[in-house]
Formats: C-alpha cells, structure tokens, sequence
C-alpha cells in the first residue's frame, strides 16, 4: 500500500538537502548590500549551492513537481539569479526553459525572452533563487504578461520574509498563480540578527 508519507518522500529529502546545502553552502555571515540597496549581516549566495550537483537535483526534483502542479510549459525568470533555477528544472523535465531580458538587444531578434519559441498563452513557471523585495521578479513577470504569455505562478529557491513575497503576490492577482518559497531564511538561518 502507497501511503502518503511514502509517496512524498523525494520530495520531502530533496526539500530537507536543499534545506541543508544552502545552510552549508550558501550562507555567508557578515555586513553586505543586497541587490535591492538594503544592508543585512548576512547574505546567501544560493548558486554557490545550487550548483553543485546533489542541490541540482534536489532543486530540479522540487520544480519538477511545481511544473506540474501549475500545468506550465515553461520555465524561466531574469539573468543571471533565475538561469541555474530554470536549468535545474529543465533537467528535471521541464519542457523548455527562457531568459527574461532586463533590456532588449539592440541586434539580433531583439527578443524579450530569450530560449526556445514560446506560444501567445502559452503557462510559464518564473523562478527565482533569493527574493528580498520582488523588485526583479515583478519585472520579469510583467515583461512575460506584456509578450502574451501566462504566468502561472512564481517559485524561489529562498525567500529573506522582506516583504518580497506580498508583493510578489500583490503583482499575481487575483488568478490562480501563485508564490511558492521552497525554503525561508527562517528555516536556513534560524539565529539571524534581524529576526
């Protein structure tokens, strides 16, 4: 007999090495700037876990069963934070993965979105490795809306509870996309000073 325990349990070890590697890996202690100009005593450096092969599994197990569950075809979001988060789930299965440029070419096919071609409608998974405000995240997903495709919800690897993930949400609406953390700061740095 198939319990539920048993039927979840690749997803539940690869969330615990996930979990486990960024502790390991990705964590840096000390004063940095992030990205969205705010100082913090800590910072984490996912793709220094994410690409090592077991958290690439692992990562690619987890958005295997995302890709899924939100129906998407696929799978994508900003250089250089989203391409290591986009390939693991391309190797996990993922039909296709893209690129949203913060600018366009200037030669070229002056794309948007760069990868594979992606059909008007067609349902995108964006991903994302740490989000703080949503600031990149929330370009990218209006940049797919503007080029006639659907988003149908956003995964991050980490989530730092800045307030990324409300406004996040907030950008979503009212459909049935969503946002998913796989992990929180929470959980990798549960002793954080600003907690």
């Amino acid at each position: 007999m198939n319990t539920l325990a048993e039927s979840t349990s690749p997803l539940a070890a690869a969330r615990a090495r996930l979990l486990a590697d960024l502790r390991e890996h990705a964590l840096v202690v000390g004063h940095v700037t992030l990205t969205s100009g705010r100082e913090a005593e800590y910072y984490l450096d996912a793709k220094r876990a994410i690409l090592l092969p077991g958290t690439f599994a692992a990562l690619g197990t987890l958005l295997a069963e995302q890709v899924g569950a939100r129906r998407a075809t696929a799978v994508g979001g900003v250089p250089i934070s989203a391409i290591p988060v986009a390939c693991a789930a391309l190797a996990a299965g993922a039909p296709k993965a893209f690129i949203v440029r913060k600018e366009r070419k200037e030669h070229g096919l002056q794309r948007w979105i760069e990868g594979p071609p992606l059909a008007p409608g067609e349902r995108c998974l964006l991903v994302e490795d740490v989000v703080t405000t949503g600031g990149s995240t929330i370009e990218a997903l209006e940049r797919v809306r503007a080029e006639g495709l659907v988003v149908a919800g956003v995964v991050s690897v980490l989530d730092r509870l800045a307030g990324g993930a409300e406004a996040i949400r907030a950008a979503l609406g009212d459909g049935d996309a969503e946002y998913v953390a796989l992990t929180t700061i929470d959980e990798v740095y549960p002793e954080r000073p600003d907690r």
